[in-house]
């Protein structure tokens, strides 16, 4: 019997898989309704691991504090438009994607 992996584990799983991707890349998933937005203020790693926990109490805070959820309409046009790229990961079904370009990266 195998024992539940760490936290650690799976925020380091998850950071092997994280990666930038184009957001006109994205357009099928979106159409699904299968892209989940997270607020640059957040860690993309902490959020899929959270979502990897199925931690519904700390989603539901985020998405009252505006920080996770759905991908705006007029948000989906400004990404494509610009042509962005974002940070993303995926935890199945969902693909979780982050725009950081305002921000500097260590």
């Amino acid at each position: 019997m195998t024992s539940p992996r760490s936290r650690d584990e799976i925020r380091a799983s998850l950071n092997l898989e994280t990666s930038r991707i184009g957001w006109r890349e994205l357009q099928t998933y979106y159409a699904r309704g299968h892209v989940v937005r997270v607020a640059p203020e957040l860690d993309l790693l902490d959020v899929a691991a959270e979502l990897t926990a199925d931690n519904k109490a700390q989603f539901q805070h985020w998405m009252s504090q505006d920080q996770v959820g759905d991908v705006s309409p007029d948000l989906a046009r400004a990404w494509y438009d610009r042509e962005a790229e974002l940070w993303a990961v995926v935890v199945a079904p969902w693909v979780l994607v982050q725009d950081r370009h305002d921000q500097k990266l260590h």
